[in-house]
């Protein structure tokens, strides 16, 4: 038996827990550094299943030249939850390997007895820093979890930490579908028979880290005329903003039976409340990780979603259906039945269409209402410009749009609705375009005059994402290419320009030309929400560039409002990333492609020396009238 070696600060905290669970040494040999300290709280039958933790002599400094292992011991069918409510680890190197630092250790790779873990287990994780380094709920994959406190010599002033332990029952995270033999994470979920219509999955270990070198297939196949919705509740995969397309652990959302379908979605890094409808009866998802540092994972649930009733009796259950706890955060007053004006238009019925105010062209009622629903489906995007608009405004001077007559567009956010515009007046808007394949108007004219003639908006349904130049991948939500074969020379531009860019958007642009080509870039107009280095910690939409289809750091990121600029490749690859996330937005670029040889220098087309030489041609004509008047009046 190793020695307990335990100060009187950390005995007083083992008395108070010996009423919850049995506190006991570790047997030499199964711990993970046997010249440590340990204390092991065990889930025994019909004891607690949760309790506390602290660092010694908490919430004063703790000691010096500490070695302390805080052992947790589950039931075989259950997993271990450790959440930190308070975290004051003196950080001494930035990757916490010297000084002092808190390892995790939840693999088994030696010996012993099954789920144990020993000195030949490999740390998992590794956590120093102060309160806002606090570390996220930590989930151990198996019925076993080990806590080595380490502190060195130098004196500080840290307080340690104070956390929370957990025994959960693992099978709350069961996938509900049918595993397919012979596969280590393939399901399918049917609607046929007493099958039930909705459910959950989840990725392998969740909540805890899923291996890394592992594919799962998650297979759907509704009735006939059925969709399939899917909505991530959590994706844990990797922290910042990377590409998609440069990340190992990703997940790919096929509108069909397999891989040869559209792809509706990439999702990587970490997104909340992201939701997709297949256009059919059946859908394919799939988990690829292949980081040496897998994540957390996804839970998600979905449903076998019978086809849209226009009928105004089932207007809110399609509401609710569709928006779910966003339909409710609004009120009654979105409810079909208690709106003057309800209109919903759905894909199913017409791919686009034109949606006008009350009484249009004539002036709107007083104290008018109005809501109107748009549902797509696969990787549709709702898009609406605006050919008329003219709503009563005080003559205050007033540039605010609030308390006044407005038409106010929400999106779907981390499952709830978020206003993203706000119109008053007389000025035109933009074009805007949904995040996903819904998208909600709110309408409110409570004043009105005789002038007040409201508005005239055309609608459509799209998947090119407002982007009109290029040939559409289908292997990507959100990718055109451009060939030198196809053309020398073109325009290429943000999604929904010249409107403000969408949120929670990802579009690659990739560009090939000839063995002995290049590609010039020319950025005529540039506005990116964000500020330099364009970062996540900035919450930064941005522009990269890059030689290779992966990685290439030698451009870096552009974000905010830019004159006019140029970027040319090193090859005949070219490929620039627009990335936006679910914050703020910009009014994009607009940039014209041209492919050279690779000894040739870029030279603007004509048009473009036109319109900018035309200025100049305005001060120039101005400057000989000028000079003709004074010439005159002098002489």
């Amino acid at each position: 038996m190793v020695a307990m070696v335990v100060r009187n600060s950390i005995m007083q905290l083992s008395a108070t827990l010996i009423a919850l669970l049995s506190i006991h040494v570790a047997d030499e040999g199964h711990a993970v550094n046997p010249s440590c300290s340990c204390i092991r709280f065990t889930a025994g039958a019909g004891g607690a299943t949760r309790g506390t933790f602290s660092s010694p002599d908490f919430p004063h400094a703790y000691p010096r030249a500490l070695c302390l292992l805080y052992t947790f011991i589950a039931q075989p069918h259950q997993i271990i939850e450790i959440v930190f409510s308070d975290f004051d680890v003196y950080k001494d190197h930035v990757d916490c390997s010297r000084g002092d630092y808190i390892k995790v250790y939840w693999e088994v790779q030696g010996p012993g007895p099954p789920g144990a873990i020993n000195e030949r287990s490999g740390w998992a994780k590794q956590l120093c820093g102060g309160r806002a380094d606090i570390p996220p709920a930590l989930y151990s994959p198996g019925q076993s979890l080990v806590l080595e406190f380490h502190t060195g010599a130098r004196q500080t002033n840290a307080t340690g930490f104070l956390g929370t332990f957990s025994f959960i029952d693992k099978r709350l995270f069961e996938t509900e579908g049918v595993q397919l033999p012979g596969t280590e994470c393939d399901y399918q979920f049917s609607r046929s028979g007493n099958r039930p219509t909705h459910g959950r999955l989840y990725s392998p270990s969740y909540p805890s880290v899923y291996p890394n070198n592992v594919r799962c297939s998650y297979h759907f196949h509704a009735r006939p005329k059925d969709r399939v919705k899917v909505v991530f509740e959590e994706i844990f995969l990797q922290k910042g903003d990377v590409s998609c397309l440069r990340r190992a652990d990703i997940i790919k959302v096929f509108d069909g039976r397999d891989t040869e379908a559209p792809t509706i979605a990439m999702l990587c890094n970490e997104l909340t409340g992201y939701e997709v409808l297949s256009t059919g009866p059946s859908l394919l998802l799939q988990f690829t990780a292949n980081s040496a540092t897998p994540g957390q994972g996804f839970a998600a649930t979905y449903h076998f979603q019978p086809p849209p009733d226009s009928t105004a009796a089932d207007s809110d259950r399609l509401l609710k259906l569709s928006f779910g706890k966003a339909f409710e955060s609004l009120g009654p007053e979105v409810s079909a039945t208690t709106s003057s004006c309800h209109q919903e238009f759905n894909s199913d019925g017409t791919k686009h269409g034109t949606l006008t105010s009350p009484h249009y062209p004539l002036a709107y009622p007083s104290n008018t209402h109005c809501h109107y629903e748009f549902f797509g489906r696969g990787k549709e995007r709702i898009r609406l410009i605006f050919q008329d608009f003219f709503l009563y405004k005080p003559t205050d001077g007033s540039l605010e749009c609030s308390n006044i007559d407005s038409l106010q567009a929400f999106i779907n956010v981390d499952g709830r609705l978020e206003n993203v515009a706000t119109f008053c007046g007389v000025d035109l808007p933009k074009p805007i375009m949904s995040n996903g394949p819904k998208l909600m108007l709110e309408f409110r004219g409570t004043q009105s005059s005789r002038h007040a003639r409201g508005f005239k908006i055309s609608y459509s349904f799209v998947e090119n994402f407002g982007i009109s130049t290029g040939r559409q991948l289908k292997e990507f939500p959100c990718a055109f290419v451009y060939n030198s074969t196809e053309a020398r020379n073109g325009t290429f531009a943000s999604p929904n320009s010249p409107g403000p860019y969408p949120r929670d958007t990802e579009c690659s642009y990739f560009f090939h030309g000839g063995q002995t080509e290049k590609v010039h870039l020319h950025f005529t107009h540039f506005d990116i929400e964000g500020v330099s280095p364009c970062e996540a910690e900035s919450a930064s939409d941005y522009v990269e560039f890059s030689n290779y289809m992966t990685e290439d750091n030698r451009y870096g990121r552009y974000c905010g409002q830019q004159k006019e600029f140029h970027v040319e490749s090193e090859r005949n690859f070219f490929k620039v990333t627009f990335r936006s996330n679910d914050r703020l937005d910009g009014t994009g670029f607009k940039a014209i492609y041209q492919f050279l040889e690779a000894s040739d220098e870029y030279q603007a087309p004509i048009s473009d020396y036109a319109s900018s030489l035309f200025p100049l041609r305005l001060w120039l004509i101005l400057l000989v009238f000028v000079s003709a008047y004074l010439h005159r009046f002098y002489h």
